[in-house]
């Protein structure tokens, strides 16, 4: 019996505390990077008549591992397949489909305990079906506009109480390549005089601006939650803590029996075991549901660190040792 560990091989502190925690419990623990295959790891799958499973082995640079053994995954942030580099183009394309339907098809079979399951993920991770989900579990959202329609974006701006909105991201890594290089969409505020015509060329997203009090990132893990209140030192962060966590400070915070009640229900309506999720808490005390976020991660609220990496494991060593 074994926890199955799915995220990079390197620079992932998160899965890093969580295995730790699993090793020192006794409980058996694998770490696997999809992204070895093919060119650094081995795969092989077979089913028969008879059999309700896929026969497995996955051959790693240490050591192998059966999924059959697998009773719990961690589905953290695993890296892309690494392909041949003599392979570009339409090859590289179709070579990576493959390895996505062969590993990825045969990985999200897996009948067993997922933290989260990928296909769960990906659902929770489209960010209007969230805030809708989000919104009809009683969670307060923000008003929200998506258009590509500048005249539509402007008079949303206008009638919004404060003149003023936040422009977001619609992808979840609000991340974007340009000459080879990823950059980060951090949150803007705007107003009406900041849309251009320029809008029209795709989707985008725009909600209301808040003045906060101060934001909060809470975590579930199971029925557990987890609330730390971040409290903005500049500028910058006032708009987006991303844009500078050297600024921030952090406290505890009691978490709403209404917030809990939605967030428990949202968890449910997506089939999670793990969500992060952030609130702009305004003057009102109202919390604005402003991000869901099913696989981020809770590391750099320092007094939220171990009690979340041990509900973690609790919950992975639960499926090993019920």
């Amino acid at each position: 019996m074994t926890v199955l560990v799915l995220t990079r091989r390197l620079h992932d502190s998160v899965s890093d505390g969580v295995i730790t925690e699993l090793a020192d419990r006794d409980v058996p623990v694998y770490r696997m990077d999809p992204g070895d295959f093919p060119e650094s790891a081995g795969f092989t799958a077979r089913i028969e008549p008879g059999l309700s499973h896929w026969e497995t082995s996955w051959r790693g640079q240490r050591r192998g591992l059966r999924l059959e053994e697998v009773t719990a995954v961690y589905y953290r942030r695993p890296n892309g397949f690494r392909l041949h580099p003599g392979l570009s183009g339409q090859d590289a394309q179709w070579a990576r489909a493959e390895a996505r339907a062969g590993i990825g098809g045969v990985l999200t079979s897996l009948d067993c305990t997922w933290v989260n399951h990928p296909h769960d993920n990906a659902r929770a991770g489209v960010a209007p079906l969230a805030l809708k989900t989000a919104s009809a579990c009683g969670l307060t959202v923000p008003r929200t506009l998506i258009t590509n329609d500048p005249q539509e974006a402007r008079d949303f701006i206008t009638d919004l109480p404060g003149k003023q909105a936040a422009y977001k991201a619609l992808g979840h890594v609000g991340a974007s390549t340009h000459a080879g290089q990823r950059y980060a969409l951090w949150t803007s505020r705007i107003t009406s005089d900041d849309i251009t015509d320029d809008l029209g060329r795709t989707a985008h997203l725009l909600q209301e601006w808040i003045d906060k009090s101060f934001e909060v990132r809470l975590t579930a893990v199971g029925p557990e939650l987890f609330a730390g209140a971040i409290h903005a030192g500049s500028e910058a962060s006032r708009i987006d803590f991303r844009r500078d966590y050297d600024s921030l400070t952090y406290s505890e915070i009691d978490v709403p029996p209404n917030v809990r009640r939605g967030v428990r229900a949202l968890m449910g309506a997506f089939g999670l075991r793990y969500v992060a999720m952030d609130f702009v808490v305004g003057p009102d005390g109202v919390w604005n549901a402003v991000d869901i976020n099913p696989n981020g991660q809770f590391g750099f609220i320092p007094h939220l660190r171990e009690p979340i990496t041990r509900a973690l494991a609790d919950l992975l060593e639960g499926a090993v040792n019920p």
